[in-house]
């Protein structure tokens, strides 16, 4: 079937003096087809168009009766045409089935435009430059997208320009203060402006509940965020995404161009989580900030400027290091190195780690606890007085914190069965041996004897994993006094010469 735009182009191509067969390639059609439409009405225009139907309606004889009253009480328009067919085959049996939904979706649609209620009207905006910056996370999990193999779970935060539309983007993994503050201060100083407001929705690192009226406010925290670079804050009905149209298109394009660009590049996997930044961050630079090279100039000129220095973008507490050689930061617990156990610390919380500090000395670096995860306890921090009180790991509160892999587990268990209650003491060994060496090499030992499938003990993994080394005893042999052997070659010569006279 020809189409206005086929005979749109045939047309152009004969107007540059093109020949009716290189005329009608370039259209891609037929050369008879093109000599049809070379000239007269598009076909669009040469349609007749009819007013009677090609066949029966099914729906004739019910769609007064039972079809409309439900379509006029459903005031929200939400219901759908295959819940009205099974009303419909239920009441008359035998009469309708499902080949028919598609023959109902019409009618219901064509009912509902010219009686139905009325639908809500989304405004388009007229943004000026520099007046408006966006902001939102979205899900990225639903990439697929694997690290070394393993599925990657993760957020997108976005910062758009109204105007330009200007893209930053970054990963994270909750919708924490720190991650939002990474983000827009990420953004602005990539940017090197700070535009009048920022659009965002009503995320909890930002807002609070108010307990009176019920509504939402900025936590103090933020709006201090907001001061510090001179900007103002807007925010969107709650449950209505639309009124942050801006950010909300924004994904569903970003998400858009990186999943075409994975089916290009034929494999979802990457090595690291900075290698993902930098492919995404590569497909936002060539097809969102490129083209609008020169509206961004526009929007620049219109900016706010910087502040001089940015803000920390972590939160700091401080903690006593209890008994259990652990501090507990946002209701989550962390362990820390055992000699630190009484003394107070300082904890700073950045958007994916975790900071302990003493006398302003960085003492230790862990992964932030998300999610479900409430705790985290290293085996290396607390192994020196595990293995001299082995008894307290069998009934220990976060016990299963001190299986680092699947191996060790897998250990335990088999020393479970054949040791019974010295398999605690056991394992405690083996743990020690682990922070003592390498995780590493022990963990390689685990393997080896659980494919052997035979009893084994801690003496076994250790002989396996750091086995004692023979040693050669060092003999010191002083150098020979050669002064001695004078004596003795005089002593000889002078008693030869007596016996021969």
């Amino acid at each position: 079937m020809v189409t206005d735009a086929q005979v749109k182009r045939l047309r152009k191509k004969l107007m540059e003096a093109k020949t009716m067969e290189a005329a009608a390639m370039a259209a891609g059609m037929s050369e008879r087809s093109a000599r049809t439409w070379k000239t007269g009405a598009l076909p669009s225009q040469a349609k007749e168009a009819r007013d009677w139907r090609t066949r029966p309606d099914p729906f004739a004889e019910v769609w007064t009766s039972d079809v409309v009253p439900l379509l006029e009480a459903d005031e929200k328009g939400a219901l759908e045409a295959k819940t009205v067919l099974d009303v419909l085959a239920e009441k008359h049996a035998g009469k309708y089935s499902e080949s028919q939904t598609r023959t109902l979706q019409r009618r219901m649609r064509e009912w509902r435009a010219l009686a139905g209620p009325p639908r809500e009207v989304y405004f388009e905006q007229r943004h000026e430059p520099g007046r408006q910056g966006s902001f939102d996370f979205t899900h990225g999990t639903e990439l697929a997208v694997t690290i070394l193999g393993q599925t990657f779970k993760h957020l997108i935060f976005e910062f758009v320009l109204a105007f330009s539309g200007w893209t930053w983007v970054m990963l994270a993994f909750g919708e924490t203060f720190e991650a939002l503050v990474l983000g827009i201060q990420g953004a602005l100083w990539e940017l090197g402006g700070v535009p009048e407001e920022l659009r965002h929705d009503n995320l909890s690192a930002a807002t609070h509940e108010l307990a009176r009226t019920g509504g939402r406010a900025l936590t103090q925290r933020f709006a201090d965020v907001l001061g510090h670079y001179g900007t103002r804050s807007s925010r969107i009905t709650p449950g209505k995404g639309n009124e942050n149209g801006v950010s909300e298109k924004a994904h569903h394009l970003l998400k858009s161009l990186v999943e075409q660009a994975l089916i290009v590049r034929g494999s979802r996997d990457f090595v690291s989580a900075d290698a993902y930044l930098v492919f995404v961050r590569h497909l936002v630079a060539k097809h969102r900030n490129a083209p609008i090279a020169e509206a961004l100039v526009t929007e620049r000129a219109h900016l706010r400027p910087l502040p001089r220095a940015a803000i920390p973008s972590y939160t700091t507490y401080t903690a006593t290091v209890r008994c259990w050689s652990t501090v507990t930061v946002g209701k989550r617990v962390y362990s820390v190195p055992s000699r630190l156990r009484g003394h107070e610390v300082q904890v700073r919380q950045h958007a994916d780690t975790v900071e302990v500090r003493y006398a302003d000395k960085l003492v230790e670096t862990m992964p932030r606890l998300r999610g479900e995860d409430m705790h985290r306890i290293d085996y290396r921090h607390i192994i020196w007085s595990l293995v001299r009180k082995p008894g307290a790991f069998a009934q220990y509160r976060f016990r299963e914190d001190l299986f680092p892999s699947l191996s060790f587990r897998r250990a335990y268990d088999a020393l479970r069965e054949r040791r019974g209650d010295r398999a605690d003491v056991e394992y405690v060994r083996i743990l020690h041996l682990a922070a003592s060496t390498m995780e590493s090499t022990v963990e390689r030992a685990l393997g080896e004897l659980l494919e052997r499938g035979e009893p084994f003990d801690y003496a076994d993994v250790k002989a396996l994993a750091s086995p004692e080394k023979s040693t050669v005893p060092a003999v010191a042999i002083g150098a020979p006094d050669l002064a001695g052997f004078d004596v003795l070659l005089t002593t000889s010569l002078v008693a030869a010469c007596a016996g021969a006279r």
